[in-house]
């Protein structure tokens, strides 16, 4: 099998799995209770990646390219204690003059409000580069709007995969929750 569908195989694999994983806590947070309310919303971002440690190095972003994502996610939260949420990200990556999708990230979780302006999110992520591994992420509401409320969030990514050694790495994402 060459190297491609390999990559590609694996990927639908994990996919899967996670789904498996999931549906349960899904079915949990989105069954029909009567004492128990559900609040339904959505966002869009920018994720800039800072800087990366793996196999001894660090690496950081704008030096010899640049690598930006767009998230967009749907976020079930289960009286104001737990909530789930699905996030998707494309990776837009130039260098040398050149821009490209580089990566495009699966990256499901379940969110831990801490206090009206702080929220953890404990993320599980699934890449098309064959990277796989986890996000936490800490988030905090900067302002409120009649129509929404804009955020900030440090998503600090572990991978593991791929024929590459593990790597953590930092990241700054804002974005407009809906």
């Amino acid at each position: 099998m060459n190297p491609v569908n390999r990559n590609r195989s694996t990927c639908t694999f994990i996919i899967g799995i996670a789904f498996l994983f999931l549906a349960p806590i899904c079915t949990k947070l989105l069954a029909q209770q009567p004492d128990q309310t559900f609040k339904l919303n959505t966002y869009i971002g920018i994720v800039h990646p800072i800087v990366s440690y793996s196999e001894g190095n660090f690496s950081t972003n704008f030096k010899n390219s640049y690598i930006v994502g767009m998230p967009t996610g749907i976020n079930v939260l289960k009286s104001g204690h737990l909530g789930f949420s699905l996030e998707m990200v494309p990776y837009i990556k130039v260098e040398n003059g050149i821009s490209k999708m580089s990566n495009f990230l699966f990256h499901p979780g379940v969110l831990f409000p801490l206090s009206k302006e702080f929220t953890f999110i404990a993320r599980a992520a699934f890449e098309t580069s064959g990277r796989y591994g986890f996000t936490p992420v800490l988030s905090k509401i900067i302002t409120r709007g009649r129509t929404g409320r804009l955020f900030l969030a440090i998503p600090v990514p572990v991978r593991f995969g791929n024929e590459h050694g593990a790597s953590v790495s930092a990241a700054f994402q804002f974005g407009y929750i809906f």
